[in-house]
């Protein structure tokens, strides 16, 4: 799983879905709550192009993943993180209720798109302050949602032979809903 000295028995894989990631990871870090295993590293996102994450983010094939603040500015050294589309919700597949946001961004050097794609996660508003504590009812809205948890990835295209989707088709199809797309007979 790359440099990351990450503790996980042989066999073992990093594959969690977005609603792991948003429950299990990012609520238990926002709330200041152990997460077993501890294995996703913080990391100032904005400090490192996408290809200087290997090494410092947790590693699993092709994907990083790791903690950063919550922030507005995507600019690094040599380029920027630009959204693409709206973000959409992170649903439960048990309560069936939105728990977090979901959001894709695109990796650019000057005015040229690069093939790195960032799905950055938040936790939803409604399941901040849902969740939420007696004791902690005093923190800051803002101390709740200052992370974000981030899965790095960069796109490789297929042969251009039209039989397959590229990645970057796949993530702008993701963004748009299914039930209005009619595909002919």
């Amino acid at each position: 799983m790359g440099d990351n000295n990450v503790n996980l028995p042989p066999g073992f894989r990093f594959y969690p879905t977005d609603e792991e990631l948003v429950v299990h990871f990012l609520h238990r870090k926002a709330e200041l709550l152990p997460c077993h295993p501890d294995v996703i590293p913080d990391l100032e996102l904005y400090s490192y192009d996408p290809w200087e994450l290997d090494g410092r983010a947790l590693a699993e094939g092709n994907q990083w993943y790791y903690y950063s603040r919550r922030t507005q500015n995507r600019v690094t050294e040599n380029g920027y993180w630009k959204p693409t589309g709206i973000e959409e919700p992170v649903i439960s597949s048990t309560s069936n209720k939105r728990v977090g946001m979901k959001k894709y961004f695109m990796f650019h050097l000057g005015e040229a798109k690069t093939n790195w794609i960032m799905q950055e996660y938040r936790l939803s508003d409604s399941a901040s302050s849902s969740s939420r504590s007696s004791k902690r009812k005093s923190q800051q809205k803002t101390d709740f949602n200052k992370w974000v948890i981030c899965r790095v990835y960069e796109c490789k295209e297929d042969g251009d032979d039209g039989t397959e989707l590229s990645c970057l088709d796949e993530v702008f199809l993701s963004l748009d809903d299914l039930e209005e797309i009619s595909l002919p007979n």
